[in-house]
């Protein structure tokens, strides 16, 4: 009998095991070193799909193996907001982020055997008016320090958010819906999983 693909996560990041874990999908996790500085004349868009691909592609463990890799970009007035590098640029990202709209673009890749597929999702967060008080406690808090954009929905960055238009998950890390069709279109029906391990 021919085993099924096996899926793989080009990624350590906890919330995107955790997308996957609730979705009751059996994954094997691994780490890449990809370089994710931008590229000349680079749009946000283009960027995260061009990291999603590159992950995806040396995250490679078997070639009937389904690598799925994904990348996120915080985006404002065009630009992309990184990682801040210290409280002064934690503090000045949700400055700019307050009171007003910004993108959470994720690009997602998925690698098997017939090639790579690629799918993006965009969602408009919008965000209160941030005090520089609680900027301050959120920074001591330890959570933005390796969040891009400097918050997390999904943590005590989402007291900030008013409201959002489009994907949560794809806030989070790892969109659903662009991630359960990619699975599909490569022969691995996440529904047909349920079933097969009792709903």
């Amino acid at each position: 009998m021919i085993r099924p693909p096996v899926l793989h996560l080009a990624s350590t990041s906890p919330r995107r095991r955790e997308i996957l874990a609730a979705l009751r999908l059996e994954f094997s996790v691994g780490h890449v070193d990809v370089n994710e500085t931008p590229q000349i004349g680079e749009t946000p868009a283009d960027m995260v799909l061009r990291l999603a691909v590159a992950k995806a592609e040396a995250g490679i463990v078997n070639t009937r193996d389904l690598v799925l890799a994904a990348d996120t970009a915080v985006v404002v007035d065009g630009r992309s907001l990184g990682k801040p590098t210290d409280e002064r640029d934690c503090l000045a990202m949700l400055d700019v982020l307050s009171g007003r709209g910004h993108k959470v673009l994720t690009g997602v890749a998925l690698r098997g055997p017939n090639g790579t597929s690629t799918a993006m999702s965009s969602t408009d967060v919008y965000f209160r008016e941030i005090s520089r008080d609680e900027a301050l406690a959120y920074w001591q808090s330890g959570e933005p320090s390796d969040k891009a954009g400097a918050y997390a929905i999904q943590g005590l960055g989402g007291v900030f958010v008013e409201r959002i238009e489009g994907s949560y998950s794809g806030v989070v890390g790892l969109p659903v819906f662009e991630t359960v069709t990619l699975l599909g279109e490569a022969g691995l029906d996440v529904a047909t999983m349920w079933a097969a391990h009792g709903g």
